[in-house]
Formats: structure tokens, sequence, C-alpha cells
């Protein structure tokens, strides 16, 4: 036990020195730098068109999500939006921003066996905090993991500005960073988040968070939302099989 703690210290440790890293030579919006390319990150979404994703349970992508101005927009009812591709160990970052009293939510290891992208996926919530009343709550502000983990802080910018998001998903371990904070870390599959999931709501699905590989998901709330600088790189697998011991 006390090796795999060290393990996932040392493992968290590369992921933030290769963030540092990306921060320090920043690109375009929606463009790779050299370095992000050598670390191995792959674009999500091009700035331009929605290749890559698709309606949940659906083969096309709705008409109301569309590349607008560089972001991937919510600009009618569309419903929630998934990736093309599934991945399992994994670094996500991607930068998001809302109009006032706009609601909606990242997803990863979603499964498209069920009626609701949330009856699947643990969710970073994506939130107007001062005027929606799920900000009232640190278990359901921006940044928590919605209902089951409260954030620890409030790091949120104010409307219109983007903030910038990373979701680690390594075997079970599973952290949120918000504008450069870690503000939730977690265990799935431990007595402590089978507890939690018992006790809300979504107990009442039994596929939720079972998946350790899945889509990405965008929640439709229906709300006005952005996003753009979305890319990820895949993680070695080796942290998922000591987790799992």
């Amino acid at each position: 036990m006390k090796m795999m703690r060290v393990t996932v210290g040392i493992g968290v440790l590369g992921l933030l020195l290769g963030s540092m890293g990306m921060q320090a030579e920043q690109a375009e919006p929606n463009t790779l730098t050299a370095a992000e390319r050598a670390d191995g990150w792959t674009l999500l979404f091009d700035g331009e068109t929605t290749a890559g994703w698709r309606g949940y349970n659906a083969d096309s992508m709705p008409d109301g999500w569309q590349a607008v101005d560089g972001a991937l927009a919510r600009v009618g009812q569309g419903g929630d939006i998934i990736t093309e591709d599934q991945f399992e160990n994994f670094e996500l970052y991607l930068e998001w921003k809302l109009e006032v009293g706009g609601n909606s939510g990242v997803f990863f290891c979603a499964t498209e066996d069920a009626e609701e992208v949330f009856h699947t996926a643990p969710e970073m919530q994506v939130l107007d905090d001062g005027t929606h009343p799920d900000g009232k709550s640190m278990m359901t502000s921006a940044g928590s993991d919605y209902a089951l983990y409260g954030r620890s802080r409030d790091t949120v910018k104010p409307i219109g500005e983007w903030n910038a998001v990373r979701i680690i998903a390594d075997g079970s371990h599973v952290e949120y960073w918000l504008n450069g904070v870690r503000v939730v870390e977690y265990e799935l599959w431990t007595a402590d988040w089978e507890a939690r999931v018992a006790a809300s709501k979504f107990s009442a699905y039994p596929q939720f968070g079972r998946a350790r590989s899945g889509h990405f998901a965008i929640q439709d709330h229906g709300d006005p939302v952005y996003f753009r600088n979305i890319k990820v790189r895949e993680l070695p697998s080796s942290r998922s099989a000591a987790g799992e011991q």
C-alpha cells in the first residue's frame, strides 16, 4: 500500500511538471505547441468544425452545437454530446465560459447504455455559482464532482472569462483542477465512493461510474456554454493495475 501511494505521488508530480511545461509555451487557441505534441497531446476540437463529436446515442452532431468564433458552443437545443473516441487513463484539458445563470458539465468514461449521460458517468460541474441555486453548495458548485465530492475552494473566474480545467483519471485515481488549483480528488470504486453513490440520486443507475473507459461528454442543460482548447493525452496503464491491487 505504501509503495502504491509513492507511485501515485510520483506519477501526479510528473503530470504537473508536464502541465507546467505546456503552460510555459502557450499556443494559439485550439492548436498544439511542439512541446505538447511531443508529450502526446491530441486536440479534440479544431476550433472550426465539430469533427470528432456527435450526439449522445446518436450518429451525428445536433444542430444545437456549433463551432462559433473558435469555441464549441451550445447555441440551441441539441442534447448532450460526446467524443467519437473513447479513453481510459488520461489527462484532459479544456477551457469553458458561461453566460449569466449558466449550467453545464463535463463527463468522462461515459457509455451509451442509458437514456442520459449522467446515468453513466462522473461529472465535473460547470456553473455560474453567483446566480444558479446549485452554486450555494460546495457539493454542486463549479468544479465539484457533482453531488458526490465538493470542491475544496472557489477558484472560478467571473462570468464571461475563460476557466481552465484539468481532469486526470489514472486507474481509480481522479483529480479535478480549476484555474491551476486542485479542487477535487477521489478514488473510484472505494468504500467511500460506493457509500456516496448509494446515498445520492445516482444509486438509481446501476451502471453509474462503473466503466473504466468511455467517451468524454458535455452536457446540454438548456443554457449557452462555450468550450475551447479541448485536448487530451493518454497515460500509461501501470498505475491502473497498481490501484486495483
